[in-house]
């Protein structure tokens, strides 16, 4: 038999992959500590197990998406053997994990201070990464010879650009299109003639 502290957290860790669901179809700035309760079915003292305001619930929730987001797409990256694959890999895989979040959602992350630094954090992330999978296939020469830290540093400002909204502003593209879009600017821009 499970003790209880193994069921509470089993039953805080399905109310946190609950409102990470709630919160990216939805948003999340509309909904009260009540609201909350209404829709996934517990009590208030339950959600306050997960966290103790409405607040921390936010952070605890899209922390959550972003480190298990982060989990599935370095598995396929590594996962991918050639080296001149991997960025693409990557950003495709950062594009279909961006793809379930709605614009109230990105708008939320937006508005809320604490929220926005953590999709500002795991964008500072994915640009460094981005740089390491391109130094990677140029080193081993399945990527042209470019400058590994100039690319990295114009696929950082393009990837800030899209957290702050400003090419969804520009092009219309939410920002999964946009990933699939930098996708593909880098992969043939980067690809070695005759390259698969």
């Amino acid at each position: 038999m499970p003790r209880t502290a193994d069921r509470t957290t089993r039953r805080q860790d399905e109310l946190l992959d609950q409102l990470v669901e709630l919160y990216l179809a939805e948003g999340f700035l509309r909904f009260g500590v009540g609201d909350l309760a209404a829709r996934l079915r517990c009590s208030r003292s339950t959600l306050y197990l997960v966290a103790a305001s409405k607040e921390q619930l936010v952070v605890a929730a899209t922390r959550r998406f972003f480190r298990r987001a982060a989990e599935r797409i370095e598995a396929e990256v590594q996962a991918e053997p050639d080296a001149g694959r991997r960025l693409e890999v990557y950003l495709r895989a950062v594009a279909r994990e961006l793809g379930p979040a709605g614009e109230r959602f990105y708008a939320d992350l937006a508005a809320f201070a604490p929220a926005a630094e953590l999709y500002a954090e795991n964008t500072r992330h994915a640009a460094r990464r981005a740089q390491d999978l391109v130094a990677e296939g140029v080193a081993d020469g399945s990527l042209r010879d470019v400058d590994p830290a100039f690319v990295g540093a114009a696929v950082a400002q393009l990837m800030r650009a899209i957290q702050a909204g400003a090419i969804a502003d520009l092009t219309g593209l939410d920002d999964a299109r946009a990933y699939e879009a930098l996708a593909d600017l880098l992969v043939h821009g980067l690809r070695r003639p005759g390259a698969r």
